[in-house]
């Protein structure tokens, strides 16, 4: 009786909706290192092999396109089969990854590696997202984001001991034991993660529009409110990335980059400093920015923190030479740009239901892509009118998409879910045998 007893409990301890959003964050921060630490490897690696540092970070682009672009596949595994075996599978390629680094003598094996990475950290972070997403329907934002920033805690508390590591033992050792124990952490986490019941979630909250209907990846796609969702992160994304991923750059252009600046008794140069800051707003803005979102609403959110993060940039554009500025400017930045891993998920499960939200979310993650594309626009723009050009086309898009969000897809999203709540709109978008069942939805339950 004892027995039964204590697997009762240990039930009902692990099903508990607030654990599980810890062990989702906990495997985001095992996995970030495949993206954040892989920087602490170039260098050693090409000292090795002498492939070329170009040749080398090959290897991270094919890495993170194969992470966005397949993270709707699994999504669509996670809705299909629960978070524990996809994130099972994604412990798996992780930890395999980087044992295939340490071996890799060639650039081929590398690059294969690179794809099963890719596959790895695709598999968790859209799972843990889409998982929390469904666990927390009340608060979605605050649910995303907490997920999302665990994403950048896992590589803020290792990167100093897998640097000290690859000094002492070598980069292959270093590859060789993180991978081992990050994959085999991964696993063990996801036997512990479960798939929610969706009747027993609380309701989500209706101070903004939210659909009563679950829609698949397929019909969501057909639905021009969704590509207006799209196009806004594709835009918002791009303005970011554009100005976030040139400020080394611009700070060595400015002769900013070596300055020394002390900051809480730590003198260090002004760009590592600012980088430093940085990263904290990064991950701090998303969980803080997804809780505002549930209570404020998504669009009002939007327009709000897109337009500041575009005037932040013409900040850094007009005052940016002066050192103290720089780096206040450089932090705002990414505090109003990083938050788009929590809103976004959360808008898009807002708009299409819990039951896909996985493979939903997933879909609209490769916004994240279709951005990344667009950044080298920047060396375009910045050679043709100078920095002070890459800051306001990255401002004006960023600010359009603020104001869009409030005077076009509000209303237009709260209009479509008016609509596509009805029985008939369900039928109307998708056509299928289920949806027919439900259009006698009415009668059944007497309304």
């Amino acid at each position: 009786m004892d027995d039964i007893t204590q697997q009762t409990t240990a039930r009902v301890f692990w099903a508990n909706r607030w654990w599980q959003l810890v062990i989702g964050m906990v495997c985001m921060a095992l996995v970030a290192n495949l993206q954040y630490a892989w920087t602490l490897f170039v260098t050693p690696m090409n000292a090795r092999h002498h492939w070329g540092e170009a040749s080398i970070q090959l290897a991270f682009a094919i890495f993170i396109l194969t992470e966005t672009w397949l993270v709707p596949l699994e999504g669509w595994l996670v809705d299909r089969f629960g978070p524990r075996p996809v994130v099972a599978g994604g412990a798996v390629c992780a930890g395999v990854a980087w044992v295939m680094n340490s071996y890799a003598t060639t650039l081929p094996m590398l690059y294969v590696s690179a794809v099963i990475a890719g596959i790895g950290a695709g598999g968790v972070y859209g799972t843990c997202v889409g998982n929390a997403l469904k666990w927390f329907p009340d608060r979605r934002g605050l649910a995303a984001g907490l997920t999302a920033a665990g994403f950048g805690a896992g590589a803020a508390v290792t990167v100093i001991p897998i640097a000290n590591m690859i000094t002492r033992s070598g980069y292959e050792h270093t590859f060789f034991f993180f991978g081992i124990l990050q994959g085999g952490c991964i696993l063990a986490l996801a036997l512990l993660l479960k798939k929610p019941n969706l009747r027993q979630q609380p309701a989500p909250k209706k101070k903004f529009a939210v659909s009563k209907v679950d829609f698949t990846p397929g019909q969501m796609i057909r639905t021009p409110v969704f590509w207006v969702i799209y196009v806004s992160f594709v835009a918002v994304a791009a303005g970011g990335l554009m100005a976030t991923a040139q400020i080394g750059p611009i700070a060595k252009d400015w002769g900013l980059a070596r300055i020394p600046m002390t900051i809480f008794g730590m003198t260090l140069p002004l760009l590592t400093a600012t980088l430093s800051i940085d990263n904290v707003c990064n991950g701090f803005t998303r969980p803080l920015c997804g809780f505002i979102s549930d209570k404020l609403g998504r669009e009002n959110t939007m327009f709000v923190i897109f337009i500041g993060e575009g005037l932040a940039l013409l900040g850094l554009m007009q005052y940016g030479t002066n050192p103290y500025a720089f780096m206040t400017f450089a932090a705002l930045i990414f505090l109003f740009w990083g938050e788009i891993f929590s809103i976004f998920p959360a808008i898009c499960a807002d708009t299409f239901g819990s039951k896909y939200a996985a493979a939903n979310a997933g879909t609209l993650y490769t916004a994240k892509g279709t951005a990344s594309l667009l950044v080298p626009v920047a060396s375009v723009l910045s050679a043709t009118g100078g920095w002070s050009l890459v800051f306001i086309v990255s401002a004006v898009v960023t600010i359009a998409a603020g104001v869009s969000a409030k005077f076009i897809l509000a209303p237009m999203r709260a209009r479509w879910i008016e609509t596509h709540d009805e029985p008939q709109g369900v039928l109307a978008v998708a056509g299928t045998a289920k949806a027919s069942r439900m259009s006698h939805w009415p009668e059944q339950t007497g309304e």
